[in-house]
């Protein structure tokens, strides 16, 4: 089920609109504006994470002995692959 949410667009937001169903982005406007939701609420959601792991390192910065490890593994895991 789906519920109307009644908005206006201007001129030129509606021949955007157009222009996405046009190209096969979506079958109607509506279902366009749908995608756009969608692509936005995700968009949102991955600056959101990305601030807070950013955020994480500033509070607690890798240290010497995580990047040796990280090397370590790095190297392993090379070493591992059967090129």
């Amino acid at each position: 089920m789906t519920t109307p949410v009644p908005t206006r667009f201007s001129p030129e937001e509606i021949a955007l609109l157009d222009e996405l169903v046009a190209a096969g982005i979506g079958e109607t406007r509506s279902a366009v504006v749908r995608q756009a939701v969608i692509r936005l609420a995700d968009a949102v959601r991955r600056a959101e994470r990305g601030a807070s792991i950013a955020s994480s390192y500033r509070e607690v910065p890798q240290s010497p002995e995580d990047d040796d490890l990280a090397l370590a593994n790095a190297m392993a895991l090379t070493a591992a692959e059967p090129w």
